[in-house]
């Protein structure tokens, strides 16, 4: 009898330390996540050298609980994020893997963090089909990709200067709100009037499907200097706020849809866990008939579910006996080949 294929997958390109087990024939049997929001809010942001030594802390009691939840199962290979990301953080996982695949004599490989996002809905059971069109929303990305398999990807269009996740967390930070900022403009947001202020929706009268974020940003500065210093008035701006958001990036999407011809429609990463754009979005694949397809919430922010599943993917690109972590900060999308081996 053949051995399954089992692969574990590391976390650690941000602020999250994670890992699971992921098999070829039970898809994801284990999963465990630190999160270390409590370690950074007193900075209002990521300390790269606070989250490197927490990732220290933590990854190897993560590894040990997942491999306990999955009965310890004999390992195919080992997949780490090696990027993007922090370069200090990237190294913890990637020693890490390195590490175990030496001892263990497994074979080990880098994943794109973006990749895994890319995937991630195709953890679910009803996953979506290629080709689909995915929005990436995160602290770090904003990007439309058409995904045709694994491996083949072609960005649509990118923001040209903030993140939406930056644009939600600094606008955040000018309201007062704490950390992170993102998830406490939105609980604000419920508060108030997304019409009070007529924010403008970037870059939607040119044509393309890049984004840019800055000028929102500053509209929101501009709103708040003028406004009476009221708990309804920052509700307001924080409804509008993210009302402008939602709106440009359901037109980007319905754009990109009508552009490629897909029919299919995946959002992931961080900000997919918002329920506005999501309402917005249920709406929009209603009237225009679209499939609509978002991980569950515990797998829009960063995780090792997803490193496990590209792991699995690109199971044949594994290197055995790999004698140095590979950390790869910055690295784009663009330049990833499918797997060696064609993925089932």
């Amino acid at each position: 009898m053949q051995r399954q294929t089992t692969i574990l997958g590391i976390e650690s390109s941000c602020d999250e330390s994670a890992a699971a087990i992921y098999t070829g024939d039970r898809g994801l049997v284990a999963h465990a996540l630190h999160s270390q929001v409590a370690l950074h809010a007193d900075y209002g942001g990521v300390v790269p050298e606070l989250a490197s030594r927490d990732h220290i802390r933590k990854l190897t009691p993560l590894i040990e609980r997942v491999l306990d939840d999955a009965g310890r199962p004999e390992l195919s290979g080992i997949a780490y994020t090696r990027g993007p990301g922090l370069v200090g953080a990237l190294l913890v996982g990637a020693s890490i893997a390195a590490g175990l695949g030496m001892s263990r004599n497994l074979p080990v490989l880098g994943v794109h963090h973006m990749e895994g996002h890319l995937l991630s809905p195709l953890l679910e059971p009803d996953g979506p089909q290629f080709p689909f069109v995915a929005l990436l929303v995160s602290g770090g990305h904003t990007l439309l990709v058409q995904v045709d398999g694994v491996g083949r990807y072609r960005v649509l269009g990118q923001s040209l200067d903030d993140a939406v996740g930056e644009a939600f967390d600094k606008s955040a930070k000018m309201l007062g709100l704490g950390y992170p900022g993102g998830p406490a403009l939105a609980a604000l947001a419920q508060q108030g009037r997304a019409d009070a202020h007529a924010f403008p929706r970037p870059m939607l009268k040119r044509p393309g499907l890049d984004f840019s974020f800055s000028g929102l940003k500053t509209a929101v500065m501009l709103a708040i200097k003028a406004a009476p210093a009221t708990a309804a008035a920052r509700a307001d701006i924080a409804a509008s706020f993210e009302q402008a958001v939602v709106d440009t990036l359901v037109a980007k999407c319905r754009r990109a849809l009508k552009q490629t011809g897909v029919s299919r429609l995946v959002v992931a990463g961080g900000v997919g866990a918002n329920r506005s754009l999501r309402r917005a979005l249920d709406d929009s694949a209603t009237a225009d008939g679209f499939s609509l397809h978002f991980p569950r919430a515990e797998f829009c922010t960063d995780n090792a579910a997803m490193i496990a599943l590209v792991g699995y993917l690109r199971r044949d690109d594994m290197r055995a006996g790999i004698a140095s972590a590979d950390a790869t900060p910055r690295w784009s999308l663009d330049t990833l080949a499918p797997p060696l081996t064609a993925a089932p």
